[in-house]
Protein backbone atom coordinates (compact mmCIF):
# COMPACT_ATOMS: atom_id res chain seq x y z
CA UNK A 1 0.00 0.00 0.00
CA UNK A 2 1.42 3.31 -1.02
CA UNK A 3 1.50 5.98 1.69
CA UNK A 4 0.10 8.50 -0.80
CA UNK A 5 -2.94 6.30 -1.54
CA UNK A 6 -3.60 5.74 2.16
CA UNK A 7 -3.33 9.48 2.79
CA UNK A 8 -5.81 10.26 -0.03
CA UNK A 9 -8.18 7.55 1.21
CA UNK A 10 -8.08 8.85 4.78
CA UNK A 11 -8.45 12.46 3.69
CA UNK A 12 -11.52 11.66 1.59
CA UNK A 13 -13.04 9.49 4.32
CA UNK A 14 -12.35 12.19 6.92
CA UNK A 15 -14.20 14.67 4.69
CA UNK A 16 -17.19 12.30 4.63
CA UNK A 17 -17.14 11.77 8.41
CA UNK A 18 -16.82 15.49 9.12
CA UNK A 19 -19.83 16.03 6.84
CA UNK A 20 -21.83 13.47 8.82
CA UNK A 21 -20.84 15.05 12.12
CA UNK A 22 -21.63 18.59 10.95
CA UNK A 23 -24.92 17.42 9.50
CA UNK A 24 -25.76 15.85 12.84
CA UNK A 25 -24.71 18.81 14.94
CA UNK A 26 -26.73 21.24 12.82
CA UNK A 27 -29.90 19.29 13.62
CA UNK A 28 -29.79 20.56 17.22
CA UNK A 29 -30.13 24.36 16.74
CA UNK A 30 -32.78 24.30 14.00
CA UNK A 31 -34.71 27.36 15.17
CA UNK A 32 -31.56 29.46 15.50
CA UNK A 33 -30.35 28.35 12.06
CA UNK A 34 -33.70 29.05 10.44
CA UNK A 35 -33.93 32.48 12.08
CA UNK A 36 -30.53 33.30 10.62
CA UNK A 37 -31.53 32.01 7.18
CA UNK A 38 -34.82 33.92 7.38
CA UNK A 39 -33.00 37.16 8.18
CA UNK A 40 -30.64 36.58 5.22
CA UNK A 41 -33.70 36.12 3.00
CA UNK A 42 -35.29 39.34 4.31
CA UNK A 43 -38.00 37.62 6.32
CA UNK A 44 -38.85 39.77 9.34
CA UNK A 45 -41.79 37.83 10.81
CA UNK A 46 -42.25 34.11 10.26
CA UNK A 47 -45.99 34.46 10.90
CA UNK A 48 -46.19 36.43 7.62
CA UNK A 49 -45.47 33.27 5.63
CA UNK A 50 -48.88 33.35 3.84
CA UNK A 51 -47.87 36.65 2.23
CA UNK A 52 -44.56 35.32 0.90
CA UNK A 53 -43.76 33.20 -2.13
CA UNK A 54 -41.17 30.65 -3.20
CA UNK A 55 -38.23 29.97 -0.92
CA UNK A 56 -39.16 32.84 1.42
CA UNK A 57 -42.60 31.29 1.93
CA UNK A 58 -41.15 27.85 2.65
CA UNK A 59 -38.47 29.06 5.09
CA UNK A 60 -40.91 31.34 6.94
CA UNK A 61 -43.51 28.55 7.08
CA UNK A 62 -41.00 26.05 8.51
CA UNK A 63 -39.65 28.62 10.98
CA UNK A 64 -43.19 29.51 12.08
CA UNK A 65 -43.99 25.82 12.63
CA UNK A 66 -40.78 25.22 14.59
CA UNK A 67 -41.33 28.28 16.78
CA UNK A 68 -44.94 27.25 17.46
CA UNK A 69 -43.92 23.67 18.22
CA UNK A 70 -41.08 24.76 20.49
CA UNK A 71 -43.46 27.03 22.40
CA UNK A 72 -46.42 24.67 22.66
CA UNK A 73 -44.90 21.22 22.18
CA UNK A 74 -41.16 21.40 22.97
CA UNK A 75 -40.91 17.61 23.27
CA UNK A 76 -41.28 17.31 19.47
CA UNK A 77 -37.74 18.69 19.11
CA UNK A 78 -36.58 15.48 20.77
CA UNK A 79 -37.13 13.80 17.39
CA UNK A 80 -34.54 16.02 15.72
CA UNK A 81 -32.21 15.41 18.68
CA UNK A 82 -32.40 11.71 17.79
CA UNK A 83 -31.83 12.56 14.13
CA UNK A 84 -28.67 14.37 15.16
CA UNK A 85 -27.58 11.43 17.29
CA UNK A 86 -28.19 9.09 14.35
CA UNK A 87 -25.75 11.07 12.20
CA UNK A 88 -23.15 10.96 14.95
CA UNK A 89 -23.71 7.24 15.49
CA UNK A 90 -23.31 6.48 11.79
CA UNK A 91 -20.05 8.46 11.77
CA UNK A 92 -18.64 6.08 14.42
CA UNK A 93 -18.89 3.16 11.99
CA UNK A 94 -16.39 4.87 9.68
CA UNK A 95 -13.62 4.83 12.27
CA UNK A 96 -12.64 1.25 11.37
CA UNK A 97 -12.26 1.96 7.62
CA UNK A 98 -10.11 4.94 8.51
CA UNK A 99 -7.56 2.69 10.24
CA UNK A 100 -8.11 -0.57 8.31
CA UNK A 101 -9.04 0.44 4.76
CA UNK A 102 -8.40 -2.95 3.19
CA UNK A 103 -10.64 -4.79 5.64
CA UNK A 104 -13.58 -2.39 5.66
CA UNK A 105 -15.12 -2.13 2.20
CA UNK A 106 -18.36 -3.49 3.65
CA UNK A 107 -18.73 -0.34 5.76
CA UNK A 108 -18.28 1.84 2.68
CA UNK A 109 -20.83 -0.24 0.78
CA UNK A 110 -23.31 0.08 3.66
CA UNK A 111 -22.73 3.82 3.53
CA UNK A 112 -23.54 3.79 -0.19
CA UNK A 113 -26.78 1.93 0.51
CA UNK A 114 -27.69 4.58 3.09
CA UNK A 115 -26.86 7.35 0.60
CA UNK A 116 -29.27 5.74 -1.88
CA UNK A 117 -31.81 5.53 0.95
CA UNK A 118 -31.51 9.28 1.50
CA UNK A 119 -32.64 9.84 -2.08
CA UNK A 120 -35.55 7.42 -1.79
CA UNK A 121 -36.66 8.86 1.55
CA UNK A 122 -36.49 12.43 0.27
CA UNK A 123 -38.51 11.64 -2.84
CA UNK A 124 -41.12 9.37 -1.24
CA UNK A 125 -41.57 10.70 2.30
CA UNK A 126 -41.03 14.26 1.11
CA UNK A 127 -43.94 13.88 -1.30
CA UNK A 128 -46.15 12.39 1.42
CA UNK A 129 -45.23 15.16 3.88
CA UNK A 130 -45.78 17.98 1.38
CA UNK A 131 -42.15 19.06 1.10
CA UNK A 132 -41.64 21.24 -2.01
CA UNK A 133 -39.91 19.40 -4.85
CA UNK A 134 -36.95 21.83 -4.98
CA UNK A 135 -36.33 21.18 -1.27
CA UNK A 136 -36.50 17.41 -1.82
CA UNK A 137 -33.82 17.82 -4.49
CA UNK A 138 -31.63 19.61 -1.95
CA UNK A 139 -32.15 16.68 0.43
CA UNK A 140 -31.35 14.22 -2.39
CA UNK A 141 -28.08 16.05 -2.98
CA UNK A 142 -26.89 14.88 0.44
CA UNK A 143 -27.21 11.29 -0.75
CA UNK A 144 -25.37 12.04 -3.97
CA UNK A 145 -22.66 14.13 -2.31
CA UNK A 146 -22.24 11.50 0.41
CA UNK A 147 -21.84 8.73 -2.16
CA UNK A 148 -19.03 10.46 -4.05
CA UNK A 149 -16.35 10.24 -1.33
CA UNK A 150 -17.40 6.68 -0.50
CA UNK A 151 -17.05 5.66 -4.14
CA UNK A 152 -13.60 7.29 -4.23
CA UNK A 153 -12.59 5.38 -1.11
CA UNK A 154 -13.77 2.09 -2.59
CA UNK A 155 -11.79 2.78 -5.75
CA UNK A 156 -8.68 3.64 -3.72
CA UNK A 157 -9.02 0.51 -1.58
CA UNK A 158 -9.19 -1.62 -4.75
CA UNK A 159 -6.07 0.11 -6.08
CA UNK A 160 -4.25 -0.45 -2.76
CA UNK A 161 -5.09 -4.17 -2.89
CA UNK A 162 -3.61 -4.52 -6.37
CA UNK A 163 -0.47 -2.50 -5.58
Amino acid sequence: MSPAAIFRYRLILAFFVVGLILSGLTAFPLVTELRLLASWLGITHAADYPDLTGLQHWIAFVLFALEENNTRFPFLAYGTDWLAFGHLAIAVFFIRPFFKPLESDWVLRCGLVLCAGVILLALIAGQIRGIPFYWRLIDCSFGVLGALPLLCCLKLSRQMRVA
